[in-house]
């Protein structure tokens, strides 16, 4: 002990080995994620998430994070078939853009913003990234896919309802 009572405290460490930094698969930001799941919706944030929780070797989360993509194809699913059959109108149109805001709210709240946090605690900023390239392009890709199918729909309807 020192003689100094105003010293720091001192330890004996000499027999605790350093921690090495942990490695870091390489991921996509999760951050980015949500921001560009505000463009493409919960279902591109959803899905990249899960990858990234699948890559940090985080089943249980990867499951919870696949739940979410499910659910929210199956919410957009439902807003279209009721856009289809329910009477235009600004209410009706009002009620849906609330349901897809709602909806990426609480996917942010519930799911995007527990990616965030582990990764950031867990890595902070040094880790490995991944591009964005693969990701948005299928975004684009399922876009397209999506009006293309929009169209078919509305082409074989007008039919129908031209043969009526």
């Amino acid at each position: 002990m020192s003689s100094n009572p105003y010293a720091p405290p001192t330890a004996n460490v000499e027999d605790v080995a350093p921690r090495p930094a942990e490695a870091s698969p390489a991921l996509w930001n999760p951050s980015a994620a949500a921001k560009w799941s505000l463009l493409f919706s919960p279902i591109f944030g959803a899905a990249v998430q899960m990858k990234n929780w699948q890559a940090l070797g985080e089943p249980e989360k990867a499951a919870q994070s696949k739940q979410w993509l499910i659910a929210s194809i199956a919410f957009f699913a439902v807003l279209f078939v009721l856009g289809i059959v329910l009477p235009e109108s600004r209410s009706v149109d009002l009620a849906f853009r609330g349901a897809g805001i709602g909806l990426l709210v609480a996917w942010y709240m519930l799911s995007a913003k527990l990616q965030v946090a582990h990764v950031a605690g867990r890595f902070g900023t040094t880790y490995p990234r991944k591009g964005w390239g693969k990701p948005i392009l299928y975004a684009l890709l399922s876009f397209v896919a999506f009006l293309a199918a929009v169209f078919v729909l509305a082409f074989v309807v007008g039919l129908f309802q031209g043969e009526a």
